[in-house]
């Protein structure tokens, strides 16, 4: 082995020490993201750091690998093959996605425009995904009612909404005095990041693995939208009261 290469494979355990220690919180994040995506962005990142790579170019890779992935799934006529691609394509686009804030804190190199690019492509990637299931389930049925077309439509519009929130959410607590004393959070159910596990971006991801079986694969991804459904009602509930109670 080189001197160079020693030297890499040195940088890459020292960066991916380095990550291990500065993790975001992992508090109400659903178990694919929390055991699965974090840690092997983690591990990517510490690999494309040593390499040189930049935030914006995880972005870029992230947003091609997912675009890729959507455009197999709108063109390519169904079955377990396409289905696979499709799933892992959108998966490694989400690991990727992870990538880039994990070598702009790796790095020190975050900025605004990195985050407004980061966010940009997630907007594009939300107002996409349902969008192509709804092309796929207009060129190749899953089953056979004109109704199943309305399912991907209501799931864009409750994924639109729920990223709206989310986004939206932080900017108005800014205003909320942050030097007012306030009680600890309670303690996380080890149940919760289960719970919301339907609602993790990954599990969308995977879906498409059931395209071999049309109508399995429609009914989880219906089952789906069922759920991030009630999910949003309840969580937009809590929103309001959370706004009301900052009013006063």
């Amino acid at each position: 082995m080189s001197v160079i290469e020693t030297s890499r494979m040195s940088r890459i355990r020292t960066n991916a020490a380095a990550l291990s220690a500065a993790q975001k919180p992992s508090r109400g994040t659903a178990a694919y993201s929390r055991y699965v995506n974090r840690p092997l962005g983690r591990r990517v990142a510490a690999v494309a750091a040593a390499f040189g790579v930049t935030p914006n170019q995880a972005t870029a890779v992230s947003a091609t690998l997912s675009f890729s992935g959507l455009l197999l799934l709108c063109l390519a006529e169904p079955g377990l093959g396409v289905g696979v691609g499709v799933s892992a394509l959108l998966a490694a686009g989400y690991v990727m996605d992870s990538v880039d804030g994990q070598i702009a804190r790796l790095t020190g190199t975050g900025s605004r425009s990195g985050e407004w690019l980061d966010h940009t492509v997630d907007c594009f990637k939300t107002c996409s995904f349902h969008l192509a299931v709804l092309i796929s389930f207009f060129r190749f049925p899953p089953v056979e009612s004109d109704w199943a077309l309305l399912v991907p439509v209501g799931f864009q519009i409750v994924d639109m909404v729920t990223f709206f929130g989310l986004i939206m959410m932080p900017l108005l607590r800014q205003g909320v005095d942050a030097s007012a004393p306030s009680a600890d959070p309670p303690l996380e159910n080890p149940l919760r990041t289960w719970a919301i596990l339907p609602t993790d971006y990954g599990i969308f991801c995977w879906v498409f693995v059931l395209m071999g079986w049309p109508a399995l694969y429609f009914a989880g991804y219906t089952a789906l939208f069922a759920i991030n459904a009630v999910v949003l009602a309840v969580v937009l509930r809590k929103w309001w009261r959370e706004l009301k109670a900052m009013d006063r």
